[in-house]
């Protein structure tokens, strides 16, 4: 439930509540000062007074009251009590008088046979002139006042009403029925107050004292509201944030981890032939290369130095392009297996002078088609082979290459017969300056990051490489591409060819 419908649900309670405690209490007030709940409507004419007769009933009340003190004798006239009495009838009231020796009037109003015994005794102190009484399960209330007649007989004028018994029972509880529903209001309050509370400002408290703690630099937490709300959705707003920020800090920490393994491994890489070629000129300088055959020995030593390096620059511009995402791609269809017997033809000599014998292993058959830059592809290839031959230490020296092709994939392995790699070393061989010789001895050559720009190329193809190894038989990489059909290939060398 959303905090909108909450919020709408409470205050439309609040004010439901609130008007039903209103018309209540005012019903209930009407009811004790009237008896007659339809005169609801004349809420605002009421007396709030507790009055048994009506105005008019109280006025002719006091006009027989007067008389009762000044001239009591006129209360034994039965056609002026007739006349009292037909005003009364008006007023739903009837007329009753007594006297210690005989009932002198009743009102045909009551015809109630009862009405004697149920009225009170008599006390000329008239401490109180204003009741009810009960006969059966009907109730009157009455305006009565006592007085002695000239002979000295006491007498009672009642001015008497029917009256409704909630009426009274209303008067009785009113005070508590009152206080009860105050309690309601409280209580209601209370409960909607904790509602709201528990929904919407508990959780905010758990945001702010999160965003304090991320302000502190603390992203190591976690929020934990289980609301489908808008409260829960902000939640997830900001654990989604706080994670981000929580891996933005971890990727910025490893980079600079690796911008200073990077600043380390290619300092440590340049120094070792510059210190190289820094002793040889200072031999040259020194007369040490005294004769034509140390000269052009060391000679081509600062020559090999210099070339060494100027590869590792090579390969550092061009791993640092395409970590960047700046080095151009230019994709074309390539049949793979004229590629590969090209890329074999160029690689058969160098292999074979230094000693390697080679196998190719075509295990397709027709044309595999895939969407490569020839040139990039090729550099990969290069990588894979010079890393081979660094490490092929075993005799007799072997190295294959065997393509493999399905509905979907086009398959190369490249394998060798080295050392081998460790299961600790192998996930890491694809990561830049990476090397198994974590000596970093200069005799292996190499830069460390041969595979890493293989990866970085083949991963802008969309392809997959990765590498099994066992240590001392000998390593193979496995280089995946999307295989196109002859159509994709078609509409690929069309693009290339308007392109």
């Amino acid at each position: 439930m959303s905090i909108r419908i909450k919020m709408l649900l409470s205050f439309t309670g609040m004010l439901v509540i609130s008007l039903l405690f209103i018309l209540l209490t005012a019903s209930l007030y009407t009811i004790a000062a009237t008896g007659d709940l339809q005169s609801f409507r004349d809420i605002y004419k009421v007396h709030y007074q507790i009055n048994p007769l009506t105005e008019q009933g109280e006025s002719i009340f006091q006009e027989l009251k007067y008389l009762a003190k000044n001239d009591p004798d006129e209360l034994q006239n039965k056609e002026l009590l007739r006349e009292y009495d037909m005003k009364l009838r008006a007023e739903k009231s009837g007329l009753y008088v007594r006297r210690e020796s005989s009932q002198i009037f009743e009102s045909l109003t009551f015809n109630q046979p009862e009405l004697k015994q149920a009225l009170p005794p008599y006390d000329l102190s008239n401490n109180q002139i204003r009741s009810t009484f009960n006969i059966s399960e009907r109730f009157y209330a009455y305006a009565k006042f006592d007085f002695q007649y000239s002979d000295g007989d006491r007498g009672s004028v009642f001015v008497i009403r029917e009256r409704s018994p909630f009426a009274e029972l209303t008067r009785k509880l009113l005070p508590v029925m009152s206080l009860l529903l105050i309690g309601v209001l409280i209580i209601a309050n209370l409960l909607l107050y904790r509602w709201i509370t528990r929904s919407f400002i508990k959780p905010l408290n758990q945001l702010r004292n999160s965003a304090e703690q991320i302000k502190a630099g603390n992203l190591s937490f976690k929020l934990e509201l289980s609301s489908n709300d808008e409260v829960g959705q902000l939640n997830d707003a900001f654990e989604s944030m706080r994670k981000q920020l929580h891996q933005s800090n971890e990727l910025r920490r490893q980079d600079e981890e690796n911008r200073k393994e990077l600043i380390s491994n290619i300092s440590h890489d340049l120094r070792t032939p510059i210190t190289n070629i820094k002793g040889y000129i200072e031999g040259i300088r020194d007369g040490v290369a005294n004769t034509p055959e140390k000269m052009e020995t060391y000679v081509n030593i600062i020559h090999s130095k210099a070339v060494s390096m100027d590869k590792l620059v090579d390969e550092l511009f061009l791993y640092s392009k395409l970590d960047l995402n700046q080095e151009p791609f230019l994709f074309k269809a390539v049949d793979m297996v004229d590629f590969l017997e090209d890329s074999i033809d160029e690689l058969r000599y160098d292999l074979e002078d230094k000693g390697v014998s080679f196998e190719w292993d075509n295990q397709t058959s027709g044309s595999l088609i895939a969407s490569v830059d020839l040139d990039k592809l090729k550099r990969t290839v290069v990588n894979i082979v010079d890393n081979a031959l660094k490490y092929m230490s075993n005799e007799p020296r072997r190295f294959s290459i065997t393509l493999l092709a399905d509905s979907e994939w086009i398959t190369m392995a490249f394998k060798d017969n080295g050392r081998g790699i460790s299961e600790e070393a192998l996930p890491h061989i694809f990561d830049r300056f990476y090397r198994a010789e974590q000596s970093r001895n200069s005799s292996t050559g190499g830069s460390g990051l041969g595979l890493a720009i293989a990866r970085q190329i083949i991963d802008e193809h969309g392809g997959f490489i990765h590498a099994t190894s066992e240590l001392g038989a000998g390593t193979t990489i496995y280089i995946k591409l999307k295989r196109l059909t002859n159509e994709e290939a078609n509409i690929s060398n069309d693009e290339n060819s308007n392109y």
